[in-house]
């Protein structure tokens, strides 16, 4: 999906925060990193240890107002967005706030932080060793973008614009979970195949399908759409991106097996259904993820 270069993304309030990143492939974490992030806790072990911090100190990067913290004011419009990955972020921020306030009466706006090496957050400290998160304590998503090009460099994937952006979507509908009163509903009950962590993440990859469907309806104060429709080739990358963090994919590459009793995420093909559905059907079909049998969360 494209941003239509004359769109008006400047009123944006995405920040940027951290002391400076490590490139992937130069220094960076690497697989043993990701794996020991996104892998450890399916795998019931902690090898956070092994992971260098990102930014040689080993703390967290500055709260709001610090000098280690600024404003996107270079990300004006669409063609911003399409160049440079954090003006990406920054578009996708004012797309997905458009969409929300369109769907969710009294709609709470989150925070959105591109993180640049290390960062303090109200769950811990995010890094560029850290794939994207949603921290509901202080309503705000964290993503560093070098994760983007762990995706491809280490995992294969395309991690194009769309599969970006499919992303952030999720973790916009983790803060729709929270602010709705979802995640309150179906508090965490430990992990499996059937339980309420799947069913919360694939309930957010139908929120993303559903907001790519119809993100080229919303217009900016001018009435230029922020986005091009989407092409299937484009679609076909963010349905890889599912794919690649999907719990059996992801223990597969991490350890040669898999144990369905400690998925928290759903399968690859769970989570590209569930795209999938949102993206043909809309947001009414999202609740499902929550009344069907835990059988029935995949392809029929």
């Amino acid at each position: 999906m494209t941003f239509n270069p004359d769109a008006d993304i400047s009123t944006n309030t995405t920040r940027r925060r951290g002391r400076g990143a490590v490139v992937a492939g130069a220094g960076g974490i690497g697989l043993l990193g990701i794996i020991a992030l996104i892998a450890g806790p399916l795998l019931g072990i902690d090898l956070t240890g092994l992971i260098p911090s990102g930014d040689g100190s080993g703390g967290g990067g500055g709260g709001a107002g610090s000098p280690e913290e600024s404003s996107l004011t270079e990300c004006k419009t669409g063609q911003d967005a399409n160049e440079k990955v954090d003006c990406r972020m920054a578009g996708a921020e004012v797309a997905l706030n458009a969409f929300w306030e369109d769907n969710v009466t009294g709609y709470v706006k989150p925070g959105m932080v591109v993180v640049d090496g290390s960062a303090t957050t109200a769950c811990g400290t995010a890094s560029n060793a850290v794939g994207p998160f949603y921290c509901p304590p202080d309503q705000t998503v964290y993503i560093d973008p070098t994760f983007f090009q762990l995706m491809q460099q280490q995992f294969g994937a395309s991690a194009n614009e769309l599969a970006q952006l499919y992303i952030v979507g999720h973790e916009w509908g983790h803060h729709i979970q929270y602010i709705t009163g979802t995640m309150d509903k179906y508090p965490n009950n430990g992990t499996g195949p059937d339980s309420n962590s799947v069913r919360t993440e694939l309930q957010a990859d139908c929120y993303a399908g559903a907001w790519i469907a119809r993100m080229s309806e919303e217009k900016d104060a001018d009435g230029v759409p922020y986005l091009q429709p989407s092409t299937e080739e484009q679609r076909r990358d963010a349905l890889n991106a599912a794919l690649v963090v999907g719990d059996d994919h992801i223990q597969e590459q991490s350890g040669g097996f898999v144990n369905p009793e400690s998925f928290t995420h759903g399968t690859s093909e769970e989570r590209q259904f569930w795209f999938a559905n949102g993206y043909a059907n809309g947001l009414d079909v999202c609740a499902a993820t929550f009344t069907l049998p835990g059988d029935r969360l995949g392809p029929q």
